[in-house]
């Protein structure tokens, strides 16, 4: 029976442009899907741009244009980026949209109406430099149950916690830098808390990964709190209804963003869109997300939609981040690269194949290995299975006027080749993409092996129009032909050209069952090419981004081409420099501030306090003890988190690639460096 499935990707914001990191999750889902429709269902894949909040409104304001001309143009930005890495969206949106606010006000109303909305006065946190209420993620500080320095005022990435953010410790406003006020408004805040009963039974039901179900587990024990739904003006979002200045916040419209998505597809495909969201109904719904954002999808979501009378998600399907040659994505490194960047060099495809080769149903991190990612693609998609249709095409056209022969000399090998087309469905069902690939390269490396001890090549020698040579090579190509349906959800453009190649309309997953005998193709072209090093290359030198602001540390970078030697001094300034060897007696974290460490310096018997800019590329306990080389003789500097008196000497590019200046070992505290 036909499936009917609708499946949705997170939103991605409409503030910046996509990233590698972003494309893990839209390929994940896009193979998925393919996969599904190859079988002969009926799956239905929509998206739309995570369009409101504060960051558009504070972005549009510096960039000096309305929010809703950011989103319009980040929108087709976004759009033209997936298009090109073969994300085949049924439908790409907006949640600033009629449908979304008539939604978000449904779902809304009918949670308030059944008792599941509370308002009452809070203190909220208030910029007295900027005039505003701040959002959570405008405030930083310490988690209040794990002490976590710089976490958000929302949630701890280090631990998890969600809280508010007149929970957290020592907060600071990231527009300013001002210690927030408090000051009273009404919120609305959604009773995740009467809901308890009901996601225990639907965590616990499948739904979700082992790993997701463990961390439910840790929330249900903490107890689950009620939810702020709602922000002050100013705000880009959709006005609560029956307020004048409060709006929702927009992780509550952000998920109804998928349903108005579909319903704006439902409206312009004559379908019916209750018919996917009622209850009881028999349709299936699966969201792919990243692991950051599972607290919103598998426990407000489901809530939201069930106190609503909607249908809740089949499958939450959780992913994990993306790095690069080991390490987390890195501007100065050119690691942080965009989707346009890549494609600019590289063919997308080749990325759909690797992060295939590498994803499976688990929410395990995962890393793009440029070296790795070049050896695949030209030893398993160039090498391995192109290399199979371009030995045999030329044979088969050059000898026999492009048709293949009438009989298979081994059948019975593109049986099996065949009968191991359900056992790579299950595990594409099953979201094991990785597995998939190590099933059909070994079946490549049958086909090649099978190519190899025939010798068609030897035979031609003897008789050009000999017919084992046309058996042999239509025995290939048949299997060519299988492997390219088991690839097609994994790189359809490829799979396509392929299907040109042996002149065949688009194929399914059924279209295997008999051979191509006595069929006619097309002359052979080059379907992949080998990378070069240098695109790699090429790609990572146009990632590289324009040097940061230097931290509060005498660091340079870099080539003198890139960083030009200051104007000369002579010996008698330079001499008026006193630099001395100095023992890191004490590192600690500055409370609201991002990127100073507080170092207590032992100059041989006399200790000074410097605020160095070393916190994103040293943990206080990486410091303590060692040596380093500072400006004793600066004049001391007055900041709001004391006085500093001092300079440590490091090099770097700044982030987390700065590299302090130690001496060689004999060197002790006080001693001049000469």
């Amino acid at each position: 029976m036909q499936r009917k499935i609708l499946v949705t990707s997170a939103l991605p914001y409409a503030n910046g442009p996509i990233h590698l990191g972003h494309l893990v999750e839209y390929i994940q889902t896009d193979i998925w899907v393919r996969f599904q429709k190859l079988r002969g269902n009926r799956c239905i894949y929509v998206c739309a741009d995570d369009a409101h909040g504060t960051p558009i409104m504070l972005k549009a304001r510096e960039l000096g244009i309305t929010p809703e001309e950011l989103i319009e143009r980040i929108g087709r930005e976004h759009q033209e980026d997936f298009a090109a890495f073969g994300i085949d969206f049924d439908n790409y949106y907006t949640t600033h949209s009629r449908e979304n606010r008539e939604l978000s006000e449904l779902i809304y109303e009918r949670n308030r109406d059944a008792g599941h909305i509370d308002s009452r006065t809070i203190k909220q946190a208030y910029d007295p430099d900027e005039g505003m209420f701040l959002p959570d993620r405008y405030i930083k500080g310490e988690c209040p149950r794990c002490g976590a320095a710089d976490q958000y005022g929302d949630s701890c990435e280090a631990c998890g916690a969600t809280y508010t953010p007149t929970d957290l410790n020592n907060p600071v406003s990231v527009l300013s830098g001002a210690t927030p006020e408090e000051r009273e408004s009404l919120h609305y805040f959604f009773r995740l808390q009467d809901f308890e009963d009901m996601l225990k039974e639907w965590a616990r039901g499948g739904h979700v990964q082992p790993e997701v179900a463990n961390k439910l587990e840790e929330w249900f024990q903490e107890g689950l709190r009620e939810w702020d739904i709602s922000r002050d003006a100013p705000y880009f979002g959709f006005k609560i209804p029956g307020t004048e200045d409060k709006y929702f916040y927009v992780w509550l419209d952000a998920p109804i963003g998928y349903m108005a998505s579909f319903r704006n597809w439902c409206e312009r495909n004559g379908e019916d869109f209750d018919a996917w969201w009622n209850a009881d109904t028999d349709t299936e719904l699966y969201h792919f997300i990243g692991k950051d954002i599972v607290y919103f999808h598998a426990l407000f979501w489901p809530a939201m939609l069930h106190g609503a009378g909607f249908r809740k998600p089949t499958k939450i399907c959780a992913h994990g981040f993306m790095t690069v040659d080991g390490a987390k994505m890195s501007k100065s490194r050119g690691t942080f690269i965009m989707a346009a960047t890549y494609r600019h060099h590289l063919n997308p495809e080749y990325l759909r194949y690797y992060l295939a080769a590498k994803l499976g149903s688990n929410v395990h991190d995962l890393d793009l290995n440029l070296d790795d990612f070049t050896q695949r693609v030209n030893s398993d998609l160039v090498g391995k299975l192109v290399n199979i249709a371009s030995r045999s095409a030329g044979f088969i056209s050059k000898r026999f006027d492009g048709t293949l022969a009438n009989e298979l000399p081994a059948p019975e090998v593109y049986r099996e080749f065949v009968a191991r087309g359900e056992q790579i469905a299950e595990l594409y069902e099953n979201r094991e993409f990785s597995r998939v690939i190590r099933e059909v390269m070994a079946l490549a490396d049958q086909a090649n092996q099978y190519f190899d001890e025939a010798q068609p090549w030897v035979l031609a020698k003897q008789d050009e129009t000999l017919p084992q040579v046309q058996a042999i090579c239509t025995q290939t190509l048949n299997l060519f032909r299988v492997l390219m349906v088991y690839l097609k959800p994994v790189v359809p453009k490829i799979a396509a050209e392929a299907e040109a190649f042996l002149n065949l309309e688009p194929q399914d997953w059924q279209s295997i069952r008999s051979p191509l005998l006595g069929h006619s193709i097309n002359r052979f072209k080059a379907l992949a090419t080998r990378v070069e090093r240098a695109d790699v290359d090429a790609v990572i030198e146009d990632s590289k981004a324009t040097m940061a602001p230097k931290a509060e540390t005498a660091a340079e970078y870099g080539p003198l081409a890139d960083n030009p030697i200051a104007d000369p001094v002579d010996i008698n300034t330079f001499g008026q420099v006193d630099l001395r060897v100095a023992r890191i007696d004490e590192a600690a974290l500055v409370d609201g501030a991002d990127k100073l460490l507080q170092l207590t310096l032992d100059l041989g018997g006399e200790t000074r306090n410097v605020f160095a800019g070393l916190r994103s590329a040293y943990a206080p306990e990486d410091l303590r003890g060692r040596l380093t080389v500072m400006v004793a003789n600066l004049e001391p500097r007055k900041m709001r988190f004391g006085v500093s008196e001092g300079m440590v000497l490091a090099a770097g590019p700044g982030g987390d690639e700065l590299f302090i200046l130690e001496p060689d070992s004999g060197a002790k505290p006080g001693m001049r460096v000469k």
